[in-house]
């Protein structure tokens, strides 16, 4: 199933299902009160289906199945929101080798500086920084230019949302622990990143800003996404196909992430965890960044399109 959130035409948030061929989507609430005269708690929000386990995805399922058409809206016109409005939290990793050799050399580049060498250390375990779950806005938002910056990037990466509780995961049972898939944009301020860099504390002001986090546009759940080590993934700008790449070049999987991530850690239903950007899948890659109202398209095999606009507000 694709699963979103929605604003209501009646102007409440709601969960529905999506058939993107239909261009609809399922409202599951509405659904539900129609055929049991009742309300689930599963489908208040897209993180109570969550944690109502295999249960709710049934009764959604179950559903999607029925497909009541007088539950069903179409999918123009409704503003879709992130699938997580509120994540439990993000982890945002760096497993492509390539897009870190990439980076690193128009790094240098722009700040005239030599980076320092891959550490052997990232061949033999996951690395991430935790994102701001606070900033996050959904398909065809409008993201806000923040001021300070004059280097803009994008960022196409592929994310698990996480659907069952678990501590101390193994790599054969992590994938078991993903309640789906979803798109990840990261948007980056490169030149405040920079700045930041020499601190040695990770992303803050290059990365922490009011609509820099994307998700979207649903949740596809894994029984529909299959392999996620096997995804096409590409990045479009105003319609021009700028890099892309495949999931396959993860030098560390998702289950490695995941069993990595949770030694010692519980990790918790409705976290997002995102793999990091594709090779060619941001434009520091390519020296290339954006200019205000650009349209950023990113899309992932079996997952779908994930629009934006970036507007630079008039000072």
């Amino acid at each position: 199933m694709k699963l979103c959130t929605f604003v209501h035409p009646l102007g409440h948030q709601a969960i529905g299902a999506v058939n993107a061929p239909d261009q609809s989507i399922l409202d599951l609430d509405i659904a539900y009160h129609l055929q049991h005269q009742a309300h689930l708690p599963a489908f208040t929000s897209m993180l109570s289906l969550i944690n109502s386990g295999e249960d709710g995805l049934d009764a959604a399922k179950s559903l999607v199945k029925a497909w009541n058409t007088q539950a069903v809206l179409p999918l123009h016109g409704l503003t879709i929101l992130s699938p997580l409005p509120r994540p439990e939290q993000i982890r945002d990793c760096l497993v492509f080798e390539q897009h870190l050799l990439n980076a690193m050399k128009t790094w240098e580049l722009l700040t005239k500086r030599p980076s320092m060498p891959v550490s052997p250390l990232w061949y033999q375990r996951p690395t991430w920084y935790k994102g701001n779950r606070f900033s996050v806005v959904g398909h065809e938002c409008e993201v806000q230019w923040p001021p300070y910056s004059e280097l803009m990037d994008f960022e196409l990466e592929l994310a698990c949302v996480i659907g069952k509780r678990g501590r101390d995961i193994s790599e054969s049972q992590a994938l078991s622990h993903i309640f789906g898939f979803t798109i990840f944009n990261d948007f980056s301020a490169r030149d405040t990143q920079m700045d930041e860099r020499p601190l040695g504390m990770g992303p803050m002001k290059g990365k922490d800003f009011d609509t820099g986090n994307v998700l979207g546009p649903w949740i596809v759940t894994t029984d529909e996404i299959g392999d996620p080590q096997n995804l096409e993934m590409q990045v479009k700008i105003n319609g021009e196909r700028w890099g892309g790449g495949n999931s396959k070049d993860m030098h560390h999987s998702f289950a490695k992430i995941l069993s990595f991530i949770s030694a010692s850690e519980t990790l918790h239903p409705g976290e997002v965890i995102a793999s990091g950007t594709v090779p060619t899948g941001c434009g520091l890659e390519l020296n290339r960044f954006l200019k205000p109202n650009d349209v950023i398209e990113l899309e992932v095999e079996k997952i779908g399109i994930l629009r934006n606009k970036i507007v630079r507000p008039k000072v």
